[in-house]
């Protein structure tokens, strides 16, 4: 009996091949990275929130899917733009999406397809996130596009980093209730520190910024500027929410920053006595990423109305 012939025998594609290089395509997302970066919105709708109705727990759900969409957007559109740098970097090399069988062409489209469909959820959520969600993939083109790259354009990466991360907070914030200045204060506190916490990763990442040209702050100006920078920003982040606290901008509770502070600093000065070295700088990240982490948890907690 003659046996059927295979997809690789007649030059067919298997069945299955549409499908896993979805999956492949899909893989490339860095997705533990887009997960963590659901918080800052999540939490200004819940300083939004006035009650737990089903349209409101139907326009949070709304929020999440089209942040997811954006997010993704956002960390694709980097690693698309930085490919070049990222292959010459041994540290990412084996995460790029080349190394996983991917091409550029691919990932363009992946990057317009998460766009689109982010804008068209945040669209259906109001009017003011669909503004303040096409002006953060503004801002991420003007950071991550060939020609422009602000990425490497010291300072501005940093105010880019600043106004990402105050608009992230708002368009949580906006999905509920109008921006006002008080959503607008909290915000900043989302600003400070996502630009404080890219210039730590500047600074832990120097070496092969520099090996491939890119022209960040702390190429620009040094590691341990970069470092004493990013120190300085998180210092305000930290004073900024303890004053909100006390001012009852936010619940008490949250004055607890200030106490926090301490243990950060703790951590910097460890990092900064082994010489900033990489794994030195990762435990700094490992230690204040835990911070804001416990912050974020304990505004979720006394915000909402529970």
């Amino acid at each position: 009996m003659t046996q059927p012939k295979t997809g690789a025998e007649t030059g067919a594609a298997p069945a299955h091949a549409p499908r896993a290089s979805l999956q492949r395509l899909v893989s490339c997302i860095r997705m533990d990275e887009v997960c963590v970066l659901q918080g800052a919105p999540v939490i200004g709708a819940c300083f939004a929130m006035a009650d737990f109705s089903a349209a409101t727990l139907l326009t949070i759900a709304a929020l999440v899917a089209g942040n997811l969409c954006l997010v993704a957007h956002v960390f694709v559109v980097n690693d698309w733009a930085g490919i070049h740098g990222d292959l010459q970097d041994p540290r990412r090399a084996s995460q790029t999406y080349v190394a996983r069988g991917e091409n550029a062409a691919r990932m363009g489209r992946l990057a317009w397809a998460l766009l689109a469909l982010a804008l068209l959820i945040f669209g259906l959520v109001s009017p003011a996130s669909f503004f303040i969600a096409s002006t953060i993939a503004v801002l991420s083109a003007v950071y991550s596009f060939p020609g422009i790259h602000g990425k490497g354009v010291p300072v501005l990466n940093s105010l880019l980093h600043v106004s990402g991360g105050t608009l992230h907070f708002l368009l949580g914030y906006a999905a509920l209730a109008p921006i006002s200045p008080h959503g607008a204060a909290i915000g900043c506190y989302f600003g400070l520190v996502f630009a404080a916490g890219h210039l730590t990763h500047e600074t832990r990442d120097h070496d092969g910024d520099l090996h491939n040209g890119i022209r960040t702050n702390a190429v620009a100006f040094g590691k341990k500027t970069s470092f004493f920078a990013s120190l300085f920003l998180f210092s305000a982040a930290y004073g900024w929410l303890t004053v909100l606290a006390l001012l009852g901008f936010v619940p008490l509770v949250l004055s607890m920053a200030a106490v926090l502070y301490v243990i950060h600093l703790r951590a910097a000065w460890m990092a900064l006595r082994d010489d900033l070295t990489y794994p030195a700088v990762r435990r700094l990240q490992t230690v204040y990423r835990n911070i804001h982490v416990v912050i974020g948890l304990a505004m979720l907690a006394t915000v909402a109305p529970w």
